[in-house]
């Protein structure tokens, strides 16, 4: 078993379930007490999420670069960011550590692709649903047309994500705003729609007959667990 490497606190509430999940499935595979073997760092969201909002992204990237080394030195064999926002990031990381990332757009994809779908809805962070990090990388290497939510609906999505989600915070409200914009973007081609921030699947479950979500905590902790075992 490969020892996976967990760049966590983007939050911690995800990476609480990041941990969660990857030792739960691991167990599933193997049985008995397994575990998988993993290094975590956590930064403090605190100390990282003003930088962002205010676009100083080369301090947000010397966070990401300082805490992806010390996995590298505690032993890890590959990179987890557990984190979508973060992705964006992936090429200067990737220049920074010897170690591979496993990308969770590409994790999500597969997903996708399985599922038979060519067009999906993104929620995310405003900086996941506005730049192009993550629409172009689903787009030019796996051929899916991700939709975002309008201006308004955006900022109501990263508002709840920041101030709400990222504190543990969960309130019908939210989620009751979350699901009319799912349905927006399924008015608008949306075949479905990728939970793109780590916290989301938090507050957003599937419903039946409803159009299909794509966790990609879930995605990408299960990924990780495959390629630990492959």
């Amino acid at each position: 078993m490969k020892t996976i490497g967990l760049l966590g606190g983007m939050t911690s509430e995800s990476s609480l379930v990041y941990y969660k999940r990857i030792n739960e499935i691991a167990r599933e595979r193997l049985g008995g007490n397994h575990s998988a073997k993993s290094v975590m760092v956590s930064v403090d969201f605190a100390e990282v999420e003003p930088h962002m909002e205010r676009g100083e992204w080369d301090r947000v990237l010397a966070h990401m670069i300082a805490a992806s080394k010390a996995i590298e030195r505690g032993g890890a064999d590959f990179l987890v960011l557990c984190t979508n926002t973060m992705h964006k990031f992936v090429a200067e990381i990737g220049r920074e550590v010897t170690i591979p990332i496993l990308h969770i757009a590409d994790a999500t994809a597969d997903a996708i692709k399985k599922a038979g779908l060519k067009k999906v809805g993104l929620l995310g962070t405003r900086f996941t649903m506005e730049e192009d990090f993550y629409r172009g990388r689903l787009l030019e290497k796996h051929g899916i047309t991700a939709l975002v939510p309008e201006k308004e609906e955006r900022e109501r999505v990263h508002k709840v994500i920041i101030d709400e989600l990222s504190r543990g915070v969960t309130n019908a409200a939210s989620r009751d705003a979350y699901w009319r914009v799912i349905n927006n973007l399924a008015l608008r081609g949306a075949q479905g729609v990728i939970l793109g921030c780590t916290e989301i699947p938090l507050l957003v479950k599937p419903e039946p007959g409803a159009i299909p979500l794509f966790d990609t905590t879930e995605i990408h902790a299960r990924a990780a667990v495959d390629y630990a075992l492959a």
